[in-house]
């Protein structure tokens, strides 16, 4: 039986095991998928001693992961970070499935069209590099990124390399940048209930934000949004399961159906909305 698991922390309330649990039934694979907590100190070590054949990878270590890979797909090395491992003789190739899972769920669950749509991302860590590459892909207008430290802004726009679609800006310039007609949110910082000031006046009446957290620690940033107008607010649990399909994908060369799944979890979260990926 092959051997899979995430790694981050907390990782405790992941629903990743869950979901590949549930692939792995629909396909009729057998594997074991554990959770192993690891930080930024201990994460080469434990993925090292885990003795698995692939990995996922969330916060904080997505862009450890990249640093430690010996190939990386092409979408991961314009992100510059990693949340998918595969084993690759002796060591490791890292692909990220952040963003993909990110416009499916927008696009095939959600029915949004991001073709010419203005987007803000809010944060410039390993959650937002994942998805931002994807997003550019999906034909959007412009993305502008705001992070709290202005150069980690100005370190992910150069990476992404579209210096006429990307606009990196520091949090205290979010009142000047106007309406947005879609909103990310991938910081970390609502994982610990503390939401940054944000301005009602980012938000036009069809307006949609996303935080790609879910659970307890989206409470706070969809609170805001709805309290700002938006149309929409929607949680990052779609995209988890969409970036697990992926995933799942990649390891074993067939991509799972995620409707069920989604419910499934959706039913789990709203009866107990712990934190998790």
């Amino acid at each position: 039986m092959r051997r899979y698991a995430v790694f981050g922390s907390p990782i405790a309330h992941s629903l990743s095991p869950f979901i590949h649990a549930a692939f792995a039934r629909q396909t009729g694979i057998a594997l074991e998928y554990v959770a192993i907590e690891a930080g930024h100190g201990d994460f080469a070590e434990k993925l090292a001693a885990s003795g698995v054949d692939g990995a996922n990878v969330t916060l904080p270590l997505k862009e450890d992961a990249f640093a430690l890979c010996r190939s990386t797909s092409a979408r991961a090395q314009r992100a510059g970070a990693v949340n998918t491992l595969l084993h690759e003789g002796d060591g490791w190739r890292g692909d990220n499935t952040d963003g993909l899972g990110l416009v499916r769920d927008l696009t095939e669950r959600h029915g949004l069209d991001l073709r010419d749509r203005r987007v803000l991302l809010l944060g410039a860590g390993g959650a937002a590099r994942g998805v931002a590459p994807a997003l550019l892909d999906a034909g959007i207008h412009s993305l502008y990124i705001a992070n709290r430290t202005a150069e980690r802004a100005d370190a992910l726009a150069d990476a992404l390399g579209d210096p006429a679609r990307v606009h990196p800006r520091g949090w205290d310039a979010l009142s000047d940048l106007g309406e947005f007609d879609l909103l990310v949110n991938a910081t970390a910082a609502t994982r610990t209930g503390a939401l940054p000031v944000l301005p009602m006046a980012l938000v036009a009446p069809r307006s949609v934000a996303v935080d790609l957290n879910y659970g307890a620690s989206a409470v706070a940033f969809l609170a805001w949004a709805r309290a700002a107008g938006c149309a929409q607010a929607l949680d990052g649990l779609g995209m988890l399961v969409e970036q697990a399909a992926e995933s799942f994908s990649l390891w074993h060369g067939v991509r799972p159906e995620t409707d069920a799944v989604y419910a499934a979890l959706r039913a789990r979260v709203e009866t107990s909305p712990a934190a998790g990926d």
